[in-house]
């Protein structure tokens, strides 16, 4: 499944999508809170616990967080069970 990563811009409370024009081709924008929460299927208070926890890895900008989805997806790759066929 790959991610669509669109700029974000928050004021007042309210986000927007924007057009990042400043990044470099081929790098991938950081994802706000509510993408990472709909790629696991998770509400946001959970991503919240999370990293309230240390154990998804964040950026902290300001009072913002966002997230990095190569680090995202790494991170679900590290934390795939296995399973083991039944006896």
């Amino acid at each position: 499944m790959g991610w669509v990563v669109v700029g974000m811009s928050e004021h007042l409370g309210q986000t927007r999508a924007t057009a990042d024009t400043r990044r470099p081709p081929g790098q991938a924008s950081l994802i706000d809170i509510t993408a990472v929460a709909d790629r696991l299927g998770v509400q946001v208070r959970h991503v919240r616990r999370l990293v309230h926890e240390r154990r998804i890895p964040y950026v902290k900008w300001g009072h913002l967080l966002r997230f990095d989805p190569a680090e995202i997806d790494a991170w679900i790759t590290e934390h795939r069970q296995t399973t083991r066929p039944r006896r």
